[in-house]
This record gives C-alpha cells, sequence and structure tokens, in this order.
C-alpha cells in the first residue's frame, strides 16, 4: 500500500484485534472469503434498482451475485423474500417502517431502557418525529419476563399500526407467538429487529419469528451471523408487502446498493447454510451462560437473571461498585473489549452508566468454549474488583494475550 499512514494504522488494528479479546456483542471476526468478496471489483459498479431492472448497463454479474445472496437469504431464514441492500441496520429498520407505514402512525416497541435500540423509536431519532412510538417493558427486570398483559393493554388503548419486537440489549428469548396474538388482536403487522440473534436463528439456537406468523424481519449482517457490516429486510410470505419494501429501499432511502457488501452477504450466507455453522451457534449460546453463571456465582446483579442468547448485560455499580464507563475503560487496558450499557431504570447517565454488555460471538469464533469463557468472565471480575492495582492488570493482560495466542483469528470457517 502506498498511503503509509493508512496501512500502518491497519496493521495496528490487526495486531489489537488478535492479541485481544472482543467481547462487545455486536462484533464478530469474519473469514477471508468475505473479506475478499467485500474488498473485490464489485466496489467499482453502480447498480441502481434491482436485478433484472437497472438504470445502468452492465449487470450481467451483478445481478447474478445479488440474486444468488436473495436465495440462500431466502433459504437460511425460511421466508419468501428477501431485500439485500439496506448499507446497515438502522437504514433497513427506516425503510421498513416507510414501506409499512404514514407519517403519524403508531408503533409499539420495547424501551430503550429495558433493552430496546435507538432505531425503535427512541426521541433522538428523525423517525420518532414522524412516526408515533409507544412503550413495552419487562415485567420482572430480575428474570427478563415480558409484560405481555400490559403489552396487550397498551395496544387496545394507542391501536398500533406495527408491533416491533426486537433489542439492542435483552439476554432473554421473546414469546413471538403472545406477540403474534396480540396484533392480530388489534389488527397490526409484526416486525422483528433480529439484529443481535440473526446467527442464532440461522443456526437454530434461537426460535425465528416466521415459525409463529411475523411479517417481515430486519437485521444486519455481522454481529451473530459473522459476515459483513450491513443491512438485510426479510418478508415471510406477503407480496405485497415485499414490494413495499423494494420500492422504500430504493428509491426512498438510498441510491446505489453496495454491491461489494452484497457480493460478502452471499458469501457469509452460504457459509451460515454449512453444516458447522449450527454447533458454532449453539456454543455461543453455551459460551454466554457459562460467563453469566461466573458472574451469579460471585454475586453480580444481572439483567434478567441469565442469558438465553449470546449476550449478558450486568449491573456492576450496585455489585461492584464500578460504573460501566469505569470497567470498559480499564478492562480496555488489559485487552478485553466490551462496552459500558445502561442497565434497566437506570439511575446513572448514558455516558457512564450502571452495567456493562459483553458477549462470545467473537470468542467464539475463535474457538473458545465454556472452560476458556468462565476463565475470561473471571479475570473481568478480578480486574473490576482491583481497578488500582497495575501489577494485577499487568499479569491479566499478559495472560489475555496468552489466551488469544492459543485461540488465533481464523481465516475459514467449517
Amino acid at each position: 500500500m502506498k498511503d503509509k499512514k493508512v496501512e500502518k494504522l491497519i496493521k495496528l488494528e490487526e495486531k489489537r484485534q488478535r492479541e485481544g479479546l472482543e467481547l462487545i456483542p455486536s462484533e464478530n471476526y469474519v473469514s477471508q472469503d468475505v473479506l475478499t468478496a467485500n474488498g473485490s471489483v464489485f466496489t467499482n459498479k453502480y447498480s441502481e434498482g434491482y436485478p433484472g431492472k437497472r438504470y445502468y448497463g452492465g449487470q450481467d454479474y451483478t445481478d447474478q451475485v445479488e440474486l444468488l445472496a436473495i436465495e440462500r437469504a431466502c433459504k437460511l431464514f425460511g421466508c419468501k423474500y428477501a431485500n439485500v441492500q439496506p448499507h446497515a441496520g438502522a437504514p433497513a429498520n427506516i425503510a421498513a417502517y416507510f414501506a409499512l407505514l404514514e407519517p403519524g402512525d403508531t408503533v409499539l416497541g420495547m424501551d430503550l431502557s429495558h433493552g430496546g435500540h435507538l432505531t425503535h423509536g427512541h426521541p433522538v431519532t428523525h423517525v420518532s418525529k414522524i412516526f408515533r412510538f409507544v412503550r413495552y417493558k419487562m415485567k420482572n427486570i430480575e428474570t427478563g419476563e415480558i409484560d405481555y398483559d400490559e403489552m396487550l393493554r397498551v395496544a387496545k388503548k394507542e391501536k398500533p399500526k406495527l408491533i416491533l419486537a426486537g433489542f439492542s440489549a435483552y439476554t432473554r428469548e421473546l414469546n413471538y407467538k403472545k406477540i403474534v396474538d396480540i396484533a392480530k388482536e388489534v389488527g397490526a403487522l409484526t416486525m422483528a429487529d433480529m439484529s443481535h440473534i440473526a446467527g442464532l436463528i440461522a443456526g437454530k439456537a434461537a426460535k425465528n419469528p416466521f415459525d409463529y406468523g411475523f411479517d417481515i424481519i430486519t437485521t444486519t449482517t455481522h454481529k451473530t451471523l459473522r459476515g459483513p457490516r450491513g443491512g438485510m429486510i426479510l418478508v415471510r410470505e406477503s407480496e405485497e408487502i415485499a414490494k413495499k419494501i423494494d420500492k422504500s429501499v430504493f428509491p426512498g432511502l438510498q441510491g446505489g446498493p453496495l454491491m461489494h457488501n452484497i457480493a460478502a452477504k452471499a458469501v457469509c450466507f452460504d457459509e451460515a447454510l454449512r453444516p458447522g455453522f449450527k454447533k458454532y451457534a449453539t456454543q455461543i449460546v453455551k459460551n454466554a451462560k457459562a460467563m453469566a453463571e461466573v458472574f451469579k456465582n460471585n454475586n453480580v446483579r444481572l439483567i434478567g437473571g441469565g442469558t438465553d442468547n449470546h449476550c449478558v448485560l450486568a449491573d456492576i455499580h450496585s455489585s461492584l461498585g464500578v460504573s460501566g464507563k469505569e470497567a470498559q475503560t480499564v478492562l480496555d487496558e488489559v485487552g478485553i473489549t466490551l462496552n459500558m450499557n445502561m442497565i434497566a431504570d437506570d439511575p446513572r447517565k448514558p455516558m457512564d452508566p450502571s452495567g456493562i454488555r459483553f458477549g462470545t460471538p467473537a470468542i467464539t469464533t475463535r474457538g473458545f468454549k465454556e472452560k476458556e469463557c468462565k476463565r475470561v468472565a473471571e479475570l473481568i471480575l478480578e480486574v473490576l474488583r482491583n481497578k488500582d492495582d497495575e501489577k494485577l492488570k499487568q499479569r491479566v493482560h499478559k495472560e489475555i494475550k496468552a489466551l488469544a495466542k492459543r485461540f488465533p483469528i481464523p481465516k475459514t470457517f467449517n
């Protein structure tokens, strides 16, 4: 590379990833095949429109790669239609809203403080100024149980046009049947934002909302799905909804799709269709449960009381007297990357919350099993309890580097 400054930064980031442990639940490592496709000559091509209906010529191979991605996505998630063009998860959600709703329509979604996502109608987002968002929460923070009776009451009162399932920091499995039943009772459509657990669904380690009658699923293609950074919208069976989604993505929201990214999505879908991916998805959950068990055995409060997926949310301020920001910073120093996170009804501020959020997709990709995950959890607690002990932090950092060396980032997947 002639640009030595950028080359240096790439090499430093490679070193950081290689020598440390990535525990942010929304991050993962991709295969060399995904990297190759994402850096391919498809990046040179403008392809506004859809296969067979492009605005520019020269689309023979862009059409083929997009159709391949669509075919594989539908097979992977058990649906009839897929739009693989969204650049990311947030644009996928926005496109879905505009496809299904009119300005002023009501959406019932999970409260951000109880695990929802910014794009589910937080007041700081633009979509909250266009559509009307109302909330549901957990009934019991200690078990993670959603208050479905309250969801029904709110739905009857507010008459949402869309009921939204999905989350960013929720550790239990949703009852999709109850949500569909509530939607039918009030005449609402159902949408599941499965960005965090798409890989678990694909690998049969989590329930598929389509099996319970959900109308659409939006998702990212990275995180547990282990593909390139991007978004996707899936439609279970309605051709009418699929057409609205297509128009909403292009020309409604985006211009030319990122064809190199779509090629990389096609590769990752193929990887997720292989038998080994089911073992991977199952191991993600086993590993997360193992880490949660260590925290519980050390009397650290877990929001939801544990986990059924890839993610653990811990209230470390009440348990250890350490804020989420302090924890994120000190753990970075020893080569453990996770993120500070608000807990349900957090009394602290978003930029210095009570909790930390961590997960197992990336370390499971490296080959970690329960034994190694428990050890990492023990090291996290050891550092947080002794955050000012420099000798201890040096010892932990050395152990983390040794673990990372034992489990290198793989270039290919089974």
